[in-house]
């Protein structure tokens, strides 16, 4: 028997609203497409339903015992429904993402907390993974989800923008750039720059930049991580290019971050998905959360 749920529903709505034009309201149908699908649900069951009328139509003896029957069905079947959402979103379980550092810093400790309101039985492996390094973990489908930067495409993942952050000048407070409204590349030609990795991402995007314009920085110093290019610059080895992220939210006691311009060098964060999956439930969930806060922070 081929019963399917749209019949039900028409045949609950027409004998409730004991009008067909009355029902397209409800169903938002067109006449002859409600008329159908009770004519299906009749022929299916081999009794008639409904009796038919130029400005009405009212239930047979049949279709009088019939409908709390279609109701109940209707009914449970909702009610299931909603409890295999409800237990999907609050299965216990593991969600494993991967995320650039700058990022993980910035955004996920709020993000999580919201998470662990919702879902305290669901536990989060978090990947702290360079900008590449998490596209090869999206990619093998080792994590439900990544969070990088723009950079070297990979024909697995696709890369979702979320926020552009510049990339600005960190030196000391009591180095002399410090006292600059705005620098300049030119600005920087006689200082000790410490930079990042050439496999860096972010030295992947300056490079973009900068050479096809002639401007060749003189990174004195390289280091892997921009935590560390940082250090550097708190002893006093030189001034670092970062972007904004690798700073701190609050001001620091001894670092100060001043835009750099011309050119203005920005980055671009975002997610990283692997194509053609979709992340589980709950994933999905610290997805949508994770993007409002990078949107908004």
């Amino acid at each position: 028997m081929a019963i399917d749920l749209d019949q039900l529903r028409t045949f609950v709505a027409v004998a409730e609203a004991e009008s067909l034009t009355r029902a397209m309201d409800t169903l938002h149908l067109s006449l002859p497409a409600i008329s159908r699908r009770l004519s299906s649900l009749e022929e299916e069951l081999g009794v008639e339903l409904l009796a038919r009328s130029t400005r009405r139509v009212s239930l047979t003896q049949t279709g009088r015992e019939f409908l709390p029957r279609a109701r109940r069905l209707l009914d449970e079947l909702e009610e299931s429904l909603l409890g295999i959402r409800e237990t999907a979103a609050h299965r216990r379980g593991l969600v494993t993402i991967a995320c650039i550092p700058t990022a993980a810093y910035y955004f996920l400790p709020a993000t999580l907390a919201d998470f662990a309101r919702r879902f305290p039985a669901v536990r989060v492996r978090v990947m702290d993974l360079a900008a590449e390094g998490v596209i090869d973990a999206v990619a093998s489908g080792g994590v439900e989800f990544g969070v990088g930067m723009e950079g070297a495409g990979h024909p697995d993942v696709e890369f979702r923008p979320l926020r552009r952050d510049p990339f600005v000048l960190a030196c000391r407070r009591d180095h002399p750039l410090a006292k600059q409204k705005e620098i300049k590349w030119d600005d920087l030609i006689q200082e000790r720059l410490v930079g990042v990795s050439r496999r860096s991402g972010n030295r992947l995007i300056l490079d973009r930049a900068l050479l096809p314009l002639g401007i060749r920085p003189n990174w004195h110093y390289e280091a892997e991580h921009l935590s560390t290019s940082l250090g550097l610059v708190e002893a006093g080895l030189g001034v670092a290019v970062v972007p904004r992220l690798a700073l701190p939210r609050e001001p620091h006691p001894i670092l100060v971050a001043k835009t750099l311009g011309h050119p203005r060098i920005e980055r671009a964060t975002g997610v990283v998905l692997r194509r053609g999956s979709s992340p589980g439930p709950a994933a999905r969930t610290l997805l949508e959360l994770l993007e409002e806060q990078m949107v908004s922070g």
